[in-house]
């Protein structure tokens, strides 16, 4: 089984890290690397040509942002399975895309998420996104699968379209929504650690990002005519704080 690791990257020399964890990962299968640069004007593209005999796809030029970056990549991809990795995240150890394709050998399974830890600059665990297996109520209590974490067929992909644009910062939550919640795809939790992920993502910035962010989950309910998402956008923060509290297990 063939799989996509698609990284969207700008000015992050931190790229060399996340690219380090994936070309290093033990797979039986095969590995097709996709690299979407939006043009960076630091020494990234210097760090990226070094890889490059290395990459599968290497992409550099200017685009509308982190989730333009990520269709251009899944538009490219190949693999029967596509993941995304973030430039400043990194897979936790060697093993992760091999146990990933292990749940994917069930055919009836269309997505595959597990856990993440947000790591600060000393690489030490601050924050424990602990994931559980899917119950379509979860949704409903701000429940969203950990999208660095997310792997799913291609197919999904080419039904079901890319990610929405118009969305911001929540482009991510949308697509698992709609992948997950209104074409019920059916996804299988890998309970360990997937992924180490930076502090200071995107959507979490600033109070004002993260405003932004609670009124684009709604929008994602309405667009995808969920009913009953209106409460979401008071509940999710709330579902975060036991992430300050645990811990990996082992």
């Amino acid at each position: 089984m063939k799989i996509s690791i698609v990284t969207p990257v700008y000015n992050d020399v931190r790229v060399a890290r996340a690219l380090d964890s994936v070309l290093g990962q033990r797979l039986q299968g095969e590995l097709e690397t996709i690299v979407i640069d939006g043009a960076s004007k630091d020494g990234t593209l210097k760090i990226l040509e070094n890889y490059r005999s290395r990459l599968s796809v290497l992409l550099s030029e200017d685009d509308r942002g982190i989730y333009d970056a990520m269709n251009k990549g899944v538009q490219r991809a190949t693999g029967e399975i596509v993941g995304i990795l973030n430039a400043d995240d990194r897979y936790a150890d060697e093993n992760v895309l091999q146990d990933v394709l292990k749940a994917f050998e069930d055919p009836s399974v269309q997505a595959v998420y597990g856990d993440l830890v947000y790591v600060d600059a000393n690489d030490s665990v601050v924050r424990y996104w602990r994931s559980v297996p899917y119950r379509r109520w979860r949704f409903y209590l701000g429940w969203m699968a950990p999208h660095p974490t997310f792997f799913v067929r291609r197919s999904l992909y080419q039904q079901h379209g890319l990610f929405d644009l118009k969305l911001g910062v929540s482009a991510d939550y949308e697509i698992i929504l709609r992948f997950l919640m209104k074409h019920r795809a059916k996804p299988a939790y890998v309970p360990r650690v997937l992924v180490r992920m930076a502090t200071g993502g995107n959507s979490n910035k600033s109070l004002r990002n993260i405003l932004r962010g609670n009124k684009e989950v709604l929008m994602s309910w309405r667009k995808n005519r969920l009913p009953m998402g209106y409460f979401v956008p008071v509940i999710k923060p709330f579902s975060k704080l036991v992430q300050f509290v645990s811990r990996p297990i082992g």
